[in-house]
This record gives C-alpha cells, structure tokens and sequence, in this order.
C-alpha cells in the first residue's frame, strides 16, 4: 500500500529454500540489508537506490510483540540525572530509586527503555535490582560508579534483577497473564539502576539522562513474575584464548540449586516465557540446553547468529516449564581470531560474559544460577605443576 508519507511493500519466502545460495531463516538473529530511492519507479523499472541503504539485525520469527498495550496506562520513570560519562572505554553507572508507594498491589505489565537522544549507541545494557526494603531515602544520592571500592555498602544488598534491557531491544510488554508486582511487602521498594555506558572512542564531556519508563495497572494479573539470572558467573576464572575461530564455553544451572529453590516453593515446577541471552563482542552465538533426568530436552532458547548490538528478549512460542531435577547449561560460542592477548571474563565490553536471563512465574526465591570454572584444573592443564600459595 501507498499513502502521501510510506510505500509499504510485503514479500514472502520459503524459511528454507534448499538453495545453497539462500541463507535459512530460523530463530536466530538475520542481518537484513535495506535499499531505496526516494521515488518508487520511472519507465525503465526501479530507480537505482544510491545511499539510501543499510542494514539492521532483526529476530524474523520473534513470534509477534505481545498484546500491544495501549498508551493510555499510568507510568513512572527511573532515569539517571545529568550522569557524567568518563572518557573511558566501559562505565558501570547505579543509581538507587524508591518505587512510587502503592496502597495496594500493582502489576508492572510494560517496561520501555528512555535512551536519551543520540545517547543510542552509548547506553549499552540496563539492569534493574531489587534491593533490601530496610532503608530509609537517605540511600538515594546522586548515584555512583558500579563494582567500586567506594561504592554505598547499600548497594551491596541489591542482588535480585527484576528486570534486563540490553541495546537494539525495544519495550517489552509481558504476556496477558503475568505481571512484576509492586506494592505488597514482598516486592521492591527500593531498586538499584545499573547502566553499562560503552564509549570505546573515549568521547569526552558526555552527560546523559537515560533509564527505564514503567508501565502499570491495578487490574492484576493471575501471576507475579521474576527472573533468574543462569551461566557463568562473571569473573577472571572465564578464560577465551586468542587466536580462535571456534571457542566455547559453558555454565551450568544445576540440578542442586535447582532442586533446593524448587522443592522449597513450588514443586510443580516454574514456567518460562521469555529469554534473553548476552554474551560480549566476541560471542558468535549462545543456546540456553534443557536437561531433564539426564535426557536433553528441546533448546529453551538460542541465537546461532548473536550480535552484540541488537540484543532483546525472546518471546518463548510455548512456554517451557522448568521441574525439580531438571539443569540448565547456557552455551556460547566466541570468535577471538583478531586478538592477540588472552580475553577474561569481566565486566568490560572487550571482556566476556555468557549469561542468560529467564523470564517466568510464578517468582520463587532464586535469583541467579551459575557456576564458575574449576581454576586449578585451567592451571593443570595449561601446564601449571605447583602452586606456592592459594589461588585467590
């Protein structure tokens, strides 16, 4: 169709074409590559598109952005104020916030990230933690840098992520029958924002005004919803050797952990309705694996095409229940061909992780499960034969 602003024009295609020459579609993230004149067509066919092209990284069969929420609902910012951005190339920036009081229970049923303008490629992930309720506002300065010796002790109890944005992704809205629930004594009231700030060209004089918008009702869902941060614990004993085409890496949600924050609480087991997966520049690709008994399951999620800048929640087509005695290993697959230096796990951009963030309900009282590799077998192995004094 054609209107005085937009030519919307629809193609369909096999997902598999069986053509050598023709890329499959599949859950994973495509590089779709776009091209256009300004005039639709003269006589001879098509004009010819000159530099009105680019591409963008799109998840094709991301099954449809739920129930788009209408407009209308009432809404509360957590945005940073006039953050200064050192000229550095990675800055972890928290800042705590009160959630508004509530007199009775409210469900958060859409988050939206507020990127300030130009600011698109700069804000690079955004956390939100839930924090101890047994303070008063005297906490809520004007924010600090993350992971610092200088840090508020306060922010120390804020452990639990309620919710993840990372960069290309849009607002998420949750499914019609689950919800983030504020205002009873269980639920937040005091929450940490986590900002990743990435300027790899060391820019200067930046200020930024970035955060999360909150959509939400008091016509409550049948479920609260949490999130369970799985993989491998972020820290220097996640080793990628360089020189690498292929590498991978793994971390396991057990069964143990599984089984005690289950057996607890809810026996029949949680339900999973939407994953993201975040690696950093290196990762090639991450797969969320099922294990029940023993027996591998259907992959609860995966992206075999990852880009590091487009990174989004997956709808879940079915949701996936997760029982006591089952484990989950999260999967990546990192490309280190270019560096010449080791790469560690770590915060940094230039650093690794390999995290998934499972979306579900009802919440139970886990909040992450990851495991960390073995350094005294890495020692061994890179032929390490005695060690002096406790590795630390």
């Amino acid at each position: 169709m054609e209107n005085s602003t937009h030519t919307i024009i629809e193609f369909t295609r096999e997902l598999h074409t069986c053509d050598i020459n023709d890329k499959s579609i599949t859950d994973s993230t495509v590089r779709v590559i776009w091209a256009y004149h300004h005039e639709d067509v003269e006589e001879a066919g098509p004009k010819y598109h000159d530099s009105n092209r680019g591409t963008k990284s799109l998840r094709l069969l991301n099954p449809e952005k739920a129930n788009v929420l209408s407009v209308d609902l009432p809404s509360f910012d957590l945005v940073n104020q006039d953050v200064p951005i050192p000229n550095k190339d990675t800055t972890y920036w928290c800042q705590m916030f009160k959630i508004p009081v509530f007199q009775e229970k409210h469900h958060v049923i859409k988050v939206e990230p507020v990127i300030q303008r130009g600011h698109e490629s700069l804000v690079h992930h955004i956390l939100l933690y839930q924090c101890s309720n047994n303070f008063n506002d005297s906490v809520l300065d004007s924010g600090h840098e993350c992971y610092h010796p200088n840090m508020p002790d306060a922010f120390l109890t804020c452990e639990t992520v309620i919710f993840a944005w990372a960069i290309g992704g849009e607002g998420f809205s949750y499914p019609p029958h689950v919800g983030l629930s504020l205002g009873t004594p269980f639920d937040p009231h005091y929450v940490l924002l986590e900002v990743h700030y990435d300027n790899p060209t060391y820019e200067e004089g930046l200020i930024d005004n970035s955060g999360l918008r909150l959509f939400h009702t008091m016509d409550t869902r049948d479920y609260d919803a949490g999130v369970i941060e799985a993989g491998l614990w972020v820290s220097l004993f996640h080793t990628i050797p360089p020189g690498m085409p292929e590498f991978r890496t793994e971390g396991h949600c057990t069964l143990e952990c599984l089984e005690e924050a289950l057996e607890a609480e809810k026996p029949s087991g949680i339900h999973v309705f939407a994953v993201l997966l975040h690696a950093h520049l290196a990762g090639r690709g991450i797969r969320l694996r099922h294990f029940r008994k023993g027996e591998e399951m259907k992959l609860l999620a995966y992206d075999d095409d990852f880009d590091f800048n487009f990174q989004e929640f997956q709808y879940l087509k079915e949701e996936r229940t997760i029982l006591p005695g089952d484990n989950l290993i999260t999967e990546c697959r990192y490309n280190t061909k270019d560096r010449a230096e080791m790469t560690w796990g770590g915060l940094s951009t230039r650093s690794e992780m390999c995290l998934s963030y499972l979306l579900y309900y009802p919440r139970i009282n886990l909040t992450r499960c990851a495991s960390i590799p073995d350094i005294m077998e890495q020692l061994q192995f890179i032929g390490v034969k005695e060690i002096y004094r406790p590795v630390t």
